[in-house]
């Protein structure tokens, strides 16, 4: 099917996997058409489980390097615009729109985008706060580095995402050894790391700070305040989010910095997803994707606030002038959101959960994914992409929500896993 079969507004996503769902079915609630553009030949590690729905889509191109092959065959639909799905698609999405001549980021800065060494640097060259840190190439170098540097430093890969391969090293030696665990080796996107990537420990609380821009002019969407702790020998797991109101008084800061940023990195159409410590000093950037944020955030933002990244990027895509005529409006909690994802201490087959019950009896839950069944390998939670629950929770009362999210971490323990005792293949 073309644009000449087919009047809908046509979107074109790139690398549009199971986990941006929620951004395809809005745009298609909206009365557009999406062709899904691959940017890889293989489906990278992360999504092989679960790749996406073909159903979604009036056209499904895989990117083999031939950039003017997909050119023409995007073009063939008459797109008015290009969106990245995921973190591995933003690069051909700022191809893409370039060469359409559609609203686009360019491609003067897309490797920044990406990459989390050029993205602190050109952070720190827009005159910004941003971290130390060193492109690791070797590990006796890194350990000289770490060295002189002195304190915590975190070590991981210079592309990858959802914390995968994220190390936090007290000493020289563990330094090293986290760059030899990386530096030869693939990233979650079957990519390899090439090296790594070393930066100082920033200090304070970590916030997600999630954006919509139209024509360089940025809409902060939410935040969220990050719950930590140090399990399974991670230093700094997160374990909790919990949304913020804009009349925090953390987050004008936050969004101040937060826009500097997206100017600094050419971020001038789209959706982003921030990471951001708040450090005794001022913000100080962890990390930024050029993508809606992961792990079901935007719909739970649109549980609390009632619209999100999603409605925000439709509107910058397909209805550019009511993003500008609402944007810069303070958004409001009306109901508190957290989502919490459940930190395993074992390893081996999963018998069953042993309390689910009773987060399924507190006074805000609303929902529970279990990503980890009965019979399937459970393994450690070290990152993002190990929890085997994520529990979502919902009230009117933030002090509801908050004592919620302490009864879960009480609950979450070795005796909350019974595994079956089957010999571990």
């Amino acid at each position: 099917m073309t644009a000449a079969m087919d009047e809908r507004p046509c979107i074109v996503m790139v690398d549009a996997w199971a986990s941006v769902r929620s951004l395809v079915l809005k745009f298609l609630e909206q009365g557009s058409s999406i062709v899904r553009v691959q940017s890889t030949r293989e489906v990278p590690y992360v999504y092989r489980a679960s790749p996406y729905v073909p159903e979604d889509f009036v056209a499904d191109i895989v990117h083999d390097g031939d950039l003017e092959a997909t050119v023409a065959a995007v073009k063939a639909f008459a797109p008015v615009a290009v969106v990245a799905g995921g973190e591995s698609g933003v690069e051909l999405a700022d191809l893409l729109a370039e060469r359409l001549g559609l609203p686009g980021n360019g491609t003067a800065l897309s490797a920044a985008r990406r990459d989390k060494h050029l993205m602190v640097e050109a952070v720190r060259a827009a005159g910004l706060r941003a971290a130390r840190q060193l492109r690791a190439t070797d590990a006796d170098e890194l350990a000289a580095w770490h060295r002189e540097l002195g304190g915590r430093v975190v070590v991981k890969p210079p592309r990858s995402a959802g914390s995968q391969g994220v190390f936090f090293c007290d000493t020289p030696e563990e330094s090293a050894a986290a760059f030899r665990s990386l530096a030869d080796a693939d990233d979650v996107f079957s990519q390899p790391n090439k090296g790594a990537v070393a930066q100082e420990y920033l200090p304070g609380t970590e916030y997600m700070v999630n954006t919509v821009s139209r024509d360089g002019r940025h809409h902060l969407c939410d935040v969220w305040r990050t719950g930590r702790l140090t399990a399974n020998g991670v230093v700094d797991l997160c374990d909790a989010l919990s949304l913020t109101d804009s009349a925090s008084r953390a987050v004008q800061p936050l969004r101040d910095y937060a826009f500097q940023v997206l100017d600094a990195l050419g971020i001038r159409h789209g959706p982003a997803h921030l990471e951001i410590r708040m450090t005794p000093q001022g913000p100080c950037l962890v990390e930024v994707g050029a993508r809606v944020a992961g792990g079901g955030i935007p719909a739970c933002a649109g549980l609390g606030i009632g619209e999100s990244q999603l409605e925000w990027t439709v509107d910058a895509c397909l209805r550019p002038e009511r993003f500008h005529a609402r944007a810069g409006t303070p958004y409001r909690v009306r109901r508190y959101s957290a989502i919490f994802g459940m930190v395993s201490p074992v390893e081996g087959v999963l018998g069953e959960y042993r309390g689910i019950e009773e987060i399924e009896r507190l006074e805000s839950f609303h929902s529970l994914i279990t990503l980890v069944k009965p019979g399937q390998r459970i393994r450690r939670t070290v990152d993002d992409l190990t929890y085997p629950l994520i529990v979502t929770l919902l009230h009117d009362l933030e002090e509801v929500v908050q004592r919620d999210l302490n009864t879960i971490r009480h609950l979450d323990g070795e005796a909350f896993y019974g595994l079956d005792g089957r010999a571990d293949s």
